[in-house]
């Protein structure tokens, strides 16, 4: 059985986003390994090669879903997407605003910067959800 997406614009979009995710889950491991423990120094070219790989294969994933935006023909299935991504972004916008707050007044600890993607990924869900609930489709759902 395979899967069939509803448009060109979905299908290489899911290619785009495998190969960041590809790239992600071997150079953070390396970045880890190395950088993290120690084992390349810290003001070596390549500690800073290693840490920005795995940042950069995650804003892959960025480029890969604004350029699905772009590539899609369907105006419905681009205004799903659109509406999911403007909720995804409210959605951490006003948790690590809310959060910035508190941690700039010594109620909670501070969080790495970089759990800011993974909130808008939730979001990217939330987003989903809504448009299912609103609007009787995801914008993803398979034929």
């Amino acid at each position: 059985m395979s899967i069939r997406f509803r448009s060109p614009a979905q299908r290489a979009y899911t290619w785009r986003v495998g190969l960041a995710m590809g790239v992600y889950l071997v150079s953070l491991p390396a970045a880890v390994q190395f950088v993290g423990k120690g084992h390349v120094p810290h003001d070596s070219p390549l500690a800073w090669l290693l840490a920005l790989i795995p940042g950069i294969a995650v804003s892959g994933v960025f480029w890969a879903y604004g350029k699905m935006l772009l590539e899609e023909s369907d105006e419905y299935q681009r205004m799903l997407h659109v509406r999911q991504s403007l909720i995804a972004t409210g959605f951490t916008l006003a948790i690590v605003t809310i959060y910035g707050f508190l941690e700039n007044f010594g109620l909670v600890g501070h969080i790495d910067a970089f759990y800011v993607a993974v909130l808008w990924f939730i979001g990217l869900g939330v987003g989903g959800l809504v448009n299912r609930l609103t609007l009787g489709t995801t914008g993803w759902d398979c034929r």
